[in-house]
Order: C-alpha cells, then structure tokens, then sequence
C-alpha cells in the first residue's frame, strides 16, 4: 500500500512544477529554432579562431563535418586534452515537424592514430566503455520520443555535448539530455579520464582509502543547501524537513556524478528531482579544497 504522505508530496510536486502547455512548447521550439540559426552564424566565426589555437597548442579535439553546437565551445575555449584523446561526434539524429523536434548529437571519446603505448591501450577500453553508455543513454531517448510522436501535443528531445574541464590529470565530457514531453526535464551525465592512465575516474579514486569521504562532502553540500536557502526563499532542498524526513538528502553515493574543475576543486553534480523538486533542475555543489585537504590524494 502506497504511503500517503509520500503520495501528497508527489501531488505537491507535480503542482509545483512548471508544466508547459502545447502553445508555451510551441513558442519554446520557435525559440530554439531562432538560437539555433544564431549560434550557426556565430560558430562560422569561432571556428576558424579554434582552428588557430587548435594549431598554435596541439589540441587534441576533432569534429566532424556536421559539427555538433559544442563546436564552438569545445574548440575556442578547452586546452589540450592530453597527448591522445579525442572528441567526435559520433552520430546526429535530427528531426522536425509541426509537433515533434529532435536534435541529437551523439559524441564519442576515441585515441588519436599513431598512439601505441600502455596508456594508450587502457584508454581504449575507457573509450569503449564510455562510448557504449553514452550509446545505450541516447538510444533510448531516441526511441521514446519515436514512440510517442503521434501522440497529442508537443514533443522535443535535445541531446548535446560538452567537454566542461580540464586539467593536466583530468579530463571530462559531459553528456547533457533534454525533453520537453508535456513538462521539461534535463539530465546530465559525467565521464571523466585520468590523463596519465588512461582510466575512468570514479569518485572513491580521488581519495586516500579509508576516509569517509563521502560523508565529509554530504556535510558540506549540506551546509550550502542550508545557506543558499537562507539566502534565496525561491530555492528549496530536501534537507532539514521535519514533515518527510524520508525525503532528506542523507549522503552521496558511489554513482553519485562529478567532475574536476579547472581549479582543482571537486564538484558534485545532481539531476532534477535528486536533492530537490523538479523545478530547482540540475544542480552542482563546488568542494571548498580545505574540506577535503586531509583526505585527497595528491599526486
């Protein structure tokens, strides 16, 4: 038997979300149209200013020729991933109608030719494993939205990339997913590289082993939910809720996403509904490097 209280909180979410009607998607697509032409026009410009520093410092990105909208990001803004790691897009699945939108880039992370060393090797099967996620994460959403475009309404799926830090022992791609179905949601999905390796990073990699990390961070994502709450009544966490306390964010977990800034500093990353209602979207907490001085493990 459902609990009840857990029932209402669902009734008081759903309330709480925004939900879009057929003619707010509408507007919404027309938008995205209209930014899409933009950023068209203004990626001309930026690649060939990407091109120059790609030459000028060796970047190790490529894109194919129907270059995704992190073409100009990606190849103005990121150094050097490495001596052998690339980012392609892999496939583009592109769809539109009077009531259906989709806009898919699929990227995959591959090694650079001529590359023939022991990291090298442990690359490829990090770039397999990551590939074949990120495959199964897109498939997916391309087939939901396959199922249901005759149904009524507006339906939108938009699927993107983005190489979001790096630093001289990290490198991360970030996967981001969005679908307006009736109501909008948006997910995130991290994968980092160790540099030097040629390995997945996973958080418990990060620390000295034995320490409670993920204690020590869930208090400190605490502490900031708890300060930006006081700060803002528009923003809201499921923490400190006397009424669901089963509800409450308690602790990180192993699957818990993250990526490594290019400070340095840890941060931890949500999707809607993880931490928070829905309407609060995606959210990250940045880890002061003191929190977790003691503990980290620095190389």
């Amino acid at each position: 038997m459902p609990d009840n209280n857990r029932i209402l909180e669902l009734y008081k979410e759903q309330y709480e979300k925004p939900v879009m009607n057929d003619k707010t998607v509408f507007e919404m697509k027309q938008r995205m149209k209209q930014g899409k032409e933009e950023k068209r026009s203004m990626k001309k410009q930026k690649v060939y200013k990407g091109c120059a520093i790609a030459a000028a410092v060796a970047l190790a990105i490529m894109i194919l020729p129907n270059t995704s909208k992190a073409l100009a990001s990606v190849m103005g803004d990121i150094p050097i991933l490495g001596e052998f790691f690339k980012v392609i897009t892999f496939r583009d699945y592109k769809y539109e109608d009077e009531r259906n939108v989709a806009d898919v880039v699929v990227p995959e992370v591959t090694i650079a030719d001529n590359v023939d060393n022991i990291v090298a090797e442990e690359g490829k099967k990090t770039a397999e494993q990551i590939n074949a996620e990120i495959r199964d994460i897109t498939d997916k959403w391309v087939e939901e939205f396959k199922s249901i475009m005759e149904d009524e309404g507006y339906h939108n799926i938009t699927i993107d990339y983005e190489v979001i830090a790096t630093t001289e022992d990290y490198f991360t791609l970030k996967l981001i997913c969005f679908k307006a179905l009736g109501s909008g949601y948006e997910e995130h999905h991290f994968y980092t590289i160790d540099l030097k390796t040629g390995k997945k990073v996973e958080l418990a990699d990060l620390f000295k082993e034995g320490s409670d990390y993920k204690q020590i961070i869930s208090e400190n994502i605490k502490e900031q939910m708890r300060e930006q709450m006081a700060a803002d009544d528009a923003i809201r966490y499921w923490v400190d809720n006397t009424d669901f306390p089963e509800w409450n964010f308690k602790e990180i977990t192993d699957d818990t996403s993250f990526y490594v800034n290019q400070n340095g500093e840890i941060v931890i990353c949500f999707n809607e509904g993880e931490v928070g209602p829905a309407a609060l979207g995606t959210v990250e907490f940045i880890i002061p490097k003191d929190v977790v001085a003691d503990i980290i493990i620095n190389e």
